[in-house]
């Protein structure tokens, strides 16, 4: 593949990241430019497999898409792609990196669980679906981002992954029930705090609603905390980015909270000057740590 074309292929799953989230891009896209483009690609098929379970077709047609994908994926696992930008930028990705097949057939189990969708009946299932539909992501992007040390790091990827599944489920409760009526809310954790279908629907923010809540955002909160721990095994050159990432989604939480808990009929968002707070504080901190080590080093 020629140099303007590979360019190309990235320019495209490019635009694909920044179209659907804005978040992972101001992140990511501080990477060098080669680690960047190979979690565009690697975003870009996520995105292509969300879009095969969630978009606005059929569920037979999304069925078929779904299998599409699967054929499409064991093709590039036999070294046959299509010739096409997604795989090609994969392809080097591949070529580049010492990546695993294994999280990307995960994805695409995860977003089967989604066509037959069935509410959890406990955290462990919960997390369970969550480490297929984005545990699986961290996973994919550890080869790019952890190059010395990401067998070290399997279980900090999986725990941001879910942290972050978590934290999508807690900011779009109201939006998941009314539109897609999905409650991801485990039925026992619903039925220990007293809040009911009937509840939701009316969209009844009480106590027991934000006690509820607060249990899950806490399990959120503490894997993010476990993924922070390791932040330094991570390469120089993607600790910042992998901060700022972890930390604004993070701090969706933390929107949410400060908006009265109303994320039934409300999004919540990271402004961009909280944004750039987190910026700050990933370059404050992490240049303080390095420079510790350095001084323990001599």
């Amino acid at each position: 593949m020629d140099k303007e074309q590979r360019q190309a292929d990235f320019e495209y799953c490019k635009r694909i990241i920044k179209k659907h989230s804005k978040s992972f891009y101001y992140a990511f896209s501080q990477l060098p430019s080669e680690k960047a483009h190979a979690v565009y690609a690697i975003y870009a098929f996520c995105r292509t497999a969300d879009e095969c379970a969630d978009g606005n077709h059929s569920s037979i047609k999304k069925v078929q898409l779904l299998k599409q994908l699967k054929v499409e994926l064991d093709l590039f696992n036999d070294q046959e792609e299509l010739d096409e930008p997604l795989w090609r930028a994969l392809r080097h990705v591949f070529n580049r990196y010492e990546m695993d097949i294994g999280p990307f057939y995960d994805q695409l189990t995860g977003q089967s669980m989604d066509l037959t969708f069935t509410a959890p009946n406990t955290m462990k299932e919960l997390e369970q679906y969550s480490y297929y539909v984005a545990g699986s992501v961290g996973l994919m992007l550890l080869p790019v981002i952890a190059t010395k040390s990401s067998t070290d790091l399997h279980s900090s990827a999986v725990s941001l992954g879910v942290a972050m599944q978590l934290t999508n489920i807690l900011r779009d409760i109201g939006e998941d029930y009314h539109e897609k009526r999905r409650i991801y809310l485990p039925k026992d954790e619903l039925s220990h705090f007293q809040y009911s279908q009937s509840d939701l629907h009316k969209g009844l923010i009480n106590d027991e609603f934000i006690n509820l809540w607060e249990k899950l955002a806490a399990r959120a909160e503490s894997l993010y905390s476990e993924f922070l721990l390791n932040i330094e095994l991570f390469d120089a050159d993607s600790r910042i980015p992998v901060y700022q990432s972890a930390h604004i989604y993070k701090g969706i939480l933390d929107a949410v909270r400060n908006n009265g808990y109303q994320c039934l009929s409300k999004r919540n968002y990271v402004t961009k000057e909280k944004m750039t707070q987190i910026n700050a504080a990933a370059y404050s901190i992490l240049d303080l740590r390095e420079g510790d080590a350095l001084t323990v080093e001599k």
